[in-house]
């Protein structure tokens, strides 16, 4: 096998270096390069394709977790941080690793090799990743924003810029104050990890933040639809309609 191409993408330089120091001795390894935020890091990731990735998950700009929705082909990752409360999650979903902050050299090794076992075959790297993307919608935190991204420019959109959102088959349409996103997330991803006491699903098709309900109006029984502060309508199921009452009480 070639070397294994590696890039380490952390804000810490104290990280940064340990890696590289622990990755000097293995002739397997090649590093390619290395970024300290999550913007820098996408570009580098998606120029480069590395095998590996050392990734953190608290950085400037964009979190690791948010860099895993924006990565075109994945490569192996390990997480290295100093908050531990994603370690638990981490295992849970199967991650190939996760190093705490500050890991001693026989336990970098340990994720070493779990990644060579990784890297052998390109069925299991992609269902690592995959479980990856899953565990950062484990998160017991609400989201506050969303990252997208459009040709090489990413959009981080907080999520108090957001007026609704439309189920669009496999994706959705954000419909937000600075413009319409498309996002490969489904509806089901939003109404469980947006704050349900800001964000309400009305119905099949639509997500509303509570705010930019401007009124609700009956069009025939038992049939509504809420008015938004830009006057646009949008229908409202039974059970949406019951939501909104008590959550506007």
């Amino acid at each position: 096998m070639d070397k294994i191409r590696t890039i380490i993408i952390d804000d810490e330089q104290l990280a940064r270096d340990i890696i590289k120091a622990y990755l000097k001795k293995l002739d397997k390894f090649e590093l390619i390069g290395e970024a300290t935020n999550g913007f820098d890091g996408i570009k580098l990731i998606n120029d480069t394709k590395p095998n590996l990735v050392f990734l953190d998950i608290q950085m400037p700009k964009l979190t690791g977790f948010e860099m895993l929705e924006l990565i075109e082909e994945p490569p192996v990752i390990i997480f290295t941080t100093a908050f531990d409360q994603y370690a638990l999650k981490a295992f849970e979903v199967n991650a190939t690793d996760y190093l705490l902050k500050p890991f001693a050299e026989e336990r970098f090794l340990e994720a070493i090799n779990k990644a060579e076992k990784i890297l052998t075959s390109e069925s299991e790297i992609k269902n690592k990743f995959k479980s990856l993307t899953k565990l950062a919608e484990l998160k017991n935190e609400f989201l506050e924003r969303v990252v997208y991204k459009s040709g090489q420019k990413i959009n981080v959109i907080p999520v108090d810029d957001i007026n609704y959102i439309e189920a669009q088959d496999d994706y959705t349409m954000l419909y937000t104050r600075k413009g319409n996103f498309l996002k490969q997330k489904t509806m089901k991803y939003f109404e469980e990890n947006l704050d349900p006491n800001v964000f309400l699903r009305i119905h099949r098709s639509f997500i509303v933040s509570l705010t930019n309900i401007k009124q609700i109006e009956l069009l025939e029984k038992e049939s509504y639809q809420v008015i938004l502060q830009d006057g646009k309508k949008l229908p409202v199921s039974k059970s949406g309609y019951q939501k909104v009452k008590e959550l506007i009480k």
